[in-house]
C-alpha cells in the first residue's frame, strides 16, 4: 500500500517508477500555447469588432428597414417587402447607370493602374529631380477634389474655355464635352484616372521596392529582354499589390460621388450617372427613400462579390 502511493505521489511529480523524471511532451506544450494565443488574439480583437458593430450595425439595420418599406427620411413607412428591389430592377434607368458604372470603374481602375505602374517604373531610372516630380505627380491625388473638378470646368466646359479654343484654333471643331452624352462620359473617366493614379503610382512604387535587384540581372545573363522580364518578373512579384490595388479602386470608383456630381451631375440626360449618383437623386431629389437605399445595397452586393473575386486571385497566385 505504501509502494502504491509512493509511486502515485512520484506520478504526480513527473517522475517515472524507476527513478527517471518524466520529460514533458513538445507537442502538448506546443498546442497549449497555439490555445493560449488563440484566446489572447479574440480579448484583443473583440473591443474592436465590438465598436464596429455597434458604429456601422445600427445604420445597416436601418437601411435594411428602408429598403423594405415605403416610407421617407423620417418615416419608414408600410412594409412591401422586395417590392423596391424588383422596381428597381425593372427600371431603365437602373440599368443605364449600372452601365456606365461598370465603364467608370474598369476605365478608372486599369486605366490609373497603367499610367501609375508605367510613372512608377520611370521613377526607378535614373532621371534629373526625380524627388521633385515624384511630388509634382501626386498633387491630382493631394489636391482636393473640389479645386480639381473646378479646373477641370473651367479647362472644358464652355465653348470659349481652353480646350475647345485650342481644338478649334486646330481645326477640329468646337467639341462641347460637358453638353454632347459621349464627350461627357469620357470627360469623367479621364478625370477620374487623372485624380486616381497617383495613388495606383505610389502602391505599384511600394511594390517594385521590394523586388530584389539581383532578379533582373540574373535574368539579363540568361538573355531575357526588358519585355520578358516586365512579363515574367515584375508583374507576377508585384501581384499581391495589384490586386489588392484593383480591390481598392474598384471600391474607390463605385461610391465615387463627388467626382462625377461635382463635374457633371450625372448629366447630361443621364449619360454620366452612375449607380451612387442615381441612388442619391432618388432619396434627395425624388425623395423615394426605399427605392434608393435598396440600389445602395445591390451596389454593396456587387462589390462585395467582387473583391471575393480578386481575393481568390491573390490566393491563386501563391502570394496570401
Amino acid at each position: 500500500m505504501t509502494a502504491t502511493l509512493s509511486g502515485l505521489a512520484k506520478a504526480r511529480r513527473g517522475i517515472s517508477p524507476g527513478g527517471r523524471v518524466q520529460a514533458p511532451d513538445p507537442r502538448n506544450s506546443a498546442s497549449r500555447l497555439k490555445a493560449q494565443s488563440r484566446r489572447t488574439f479574440f480579448w484583443l480583437l473583440l473591443p474592436s469588432v465590438l465598436l464596429l458593430i455597434l458604429i456601422q450595425g445600427y445604420p445597416l439595420v436601418y437601411a435594411a428597414i428602408q429598403a423594405t418599406h415605403n416610407g421617407s427620411l423620417i418615416e419608414p413607412g408600410n412594409f412591401v417587402g422586395l417590392d423596391n428591389f424588383a422596381d428597381v430592377l425593372t427600371s431603365p434607368a437602373f440599368w443605364k447607370a449600372a452601365r456606365f458604372t461598370l465603364l467608370f470603374t474598369v476605365v478608372g481602375v486599369f486605366g490609373s493602374w497603367v499610367v501609375g505602374l508605367g510613372l512608377a517604373l520611370l521613377l526607378r531610372t535614373r532621371i534629373p529631380a526625380r524627388g521633385v516630380f515624384k511630388v509634382l505627380l501626386l498633387l491630382p491625388w493631394i489636391v482636393p477634389i473640389v479645386v480639381s473638378s473646378t479646373a477641370w470646368n473651367w479647362l472644358v466646359s464652355t465653348p470659349t474655355s481652353p480646350i475647345p479654343t485650342l481644338c478649334r484654333a486646330l481645326g477640329l471643331g468646337t467639341p462641347l464635352f460637358l453638353a454632347d452624352p459621349t464627350l461627357a462620359a469620357v470627360t469623367v473617366c479621364v478625370f477620374k484616372v487623372w485624380v486616381s493614379f497617383p495613388f495606383m503610382m505610389m502602391m505599384s512604387s511600394a511594390a517594385l521596392a521590394s523586388v530584389d535587384g539581383t532578379v533582373y540581372e540574373a535574368a539579363s545573363l540568361d538573355g531575357a529582354s526588358r519585355r520578358q522580364q516586365f512579363t515574367h518578373i515584375t508583374l507576377p512579384l508585384i501581384a499581391r499589390s495589384t490586386y489588392i490595388s484593383w480591390i481598392l479602386m474598384t471600391v474607390f470608383c463605385v461610391n465615387d460621388f463627388p467626382t462625377i456630381y461635382l463635374l457633371t451631375g450625372g448629366g447630361p440626360v443621364d449619360s454620366t450617372s452612375s449607380l451612387v449618383v442615381y441612388a442619391y437623386r432618388m432619396v434627395f431629389q425624388d425623395f423615394q427613400t426605399g427605392p434608393g437605399v435598396a440600389v445602395a445595397f445591390l451596389m454593396t452586393v456587387t462589390l462585395v462579390a467582387v473583391s471575393l473575386i480578386l481575393y481568390r486571385q491573390i490566393r491563386k497566385a501563391g502570394v496570401e
